[in-house]
């Protein structure tokens, strides 16, 4: 693949201290996608949702409802964000020290798609750390081209993206999209109310094509995620200046305004528009969450010269995100799983075990993440990572 020396900075881009809101945001971004995830843990069939035919989050339980409301779509789509923001900062470091890019960050998306295979096989069916590695390679060589050819890939990813989810819609509605293999729920349940471990892995790997079928179709919102946090990244908005604290509050009073009614109108459509809900409409409330969580640590900071416990600990959670990510994943599995304490078939049913359970994971990532860093510079999964490169 084509390398270059990185171009220096352009005068828009902030320098390359850290910016602690960025390790606020990702700790978010991570227990909001556990938010979505412990739905599929607690849930029969867990994750051949797919093939059973009974989609997660489709009970009335309020609870419940309100969960998938908040977080369905909203933190994989802020978390496909904070990844170019992640890309640009590498970019940006490459570009003051002079070295070649991508230069070495072939390697960490590497490690990335090795990481997410082996996620994928040993714990959970939908990873999205695979999907990542692809998108990252393809944006790390275009951000050796112009500002305005990447402009323009990213809006004619966005273009792709809104035409696929409008076909897919149409084929769902005329009912191209078929129906799951009949029959197979109560085997599916089986294998993860009473399976082994390696009764599931056999299952993920024998229905792989499915499972990798979500990376596919949101491959082109991941490309225009990832570049548009690229720019925005550039554009200074997660500085702690005035200027980044303005397009912050541009971002919550847009994403807020447009996101919230969206979201809640379809909320109540029919299940035919359920690819519009969490591919087109939840990345519109995902900004006004970034532009929320970005005025909370602002004011807060502000009155009381301190981020305070929550925020040191999301902070730590950022930090070590990639490990947070796969042991939340990890945890999830054990509790729910048979092959480990099993309690999704005891429980499952009751939207106060999955809400439970998604904030006793919280906790213990919080804390724990927090007690790591006082001992160690990186997460584990971090720490891995540097060492293989180098």
């Amino acid at each position: 693949m084509h390398t270059s020396t990185a171009p220096a900075p352009t005068r828009s881009e902030p320098h390359s201290k850290r910016l602690p809101l960025l390790d606020v945001l990702r700790g978010v971004a991570i227990l909001g996608t556990l938010a979505t995830n412990i739905w599929i843990f607690t849930s029969a069939g867990s994750e051949g949702v797919l093939l059973t035919g009974n989609p997660v989050g489709s009970g009335d339980d309020p609870l419940q409802t309100v969960f998938m409301f908040l977080a369905n779509g909203k933190f994989i789509s802020m978390l496909t964000f904070m990844f170019g923001v992640g890309l640009a900062i590498q970019y940006q470091s490459a570009a003051k020290r002079g070295r070649r890019w991508p230069g070495r960050y072939h390697w960490r998306a590497l490690f990335l798609f090795v990481e997410g295979t082996v996620h994928f096989i040993l714990i959970f069916a939908f990873d999205v750390l695979m999907g990542y590695a692809v998108t990252a390679i393809i944006v790390a060589w275009l951000l050796t081209r112009s500002q305005t050819t990447q402009r323009v890939v990213m809006w004619v990813h966005l273009g792709l993206h809104l035409a696929f989810m409008a076909l897919l819609t149409l084929g769902i509605s005329s009912g191209a999209a078929g129906e799951g293999p009949q029959g197979a729920g109560p085997e599916v349940e089986a294998i993860y109310a009473d399976g082994s471990w390696l009764d599931q892995v056999d299952f993920r790997l024998a229905n792989w094509p499915i499972f990798r079928l979500e990376t596919v179709i949101a491959f082109p919102m991941m490309m225009f995620l990832f570049l548009l946090g690229v720019r925005l990244f550039r554009a200074g908005a997660f500085g702690g200046d005035e200027h980044g604290r303005r397009i912050r509050e541009r971002m919550l009073l847009w994403g807020m305004g447009l996101g919230l009614p969206l979201n809640l109108a379809l909320q109540f459509a029919p299940e035919q528009l359920v690819f519009v809900e969490r591919y087109v409409a939840a990345p519109f409330l995902a900004f006004g969450y970034i532009g929320l969580v970005g005025w909370i640590v602002d004011h807060f900071t502000a009155k009381t010269g301190r981020q305070g416990p929550l925020m040191n600990g999301l902070s730590s959670l950022g930090r070590a995100a990639l490990s947070g990510y796969i042991l939340q994943n990890l945890v999830a599995s054990a509790v729910c799983y048979g092959w480990g304490l099993g309690l999704a078939a005891r429980f499952g049913e009751s939207a106060w075990f999955g809400a439970s359970l998604w904030l006793a994971i919280s906790a213990v990532l919080i804390v724990g993440s927090r007690l790591w860093l006082t001992r160690f510079a990186a997460g584990p999964a971090e720490m891995l990572q540097k060492k293989l490169i180098r």
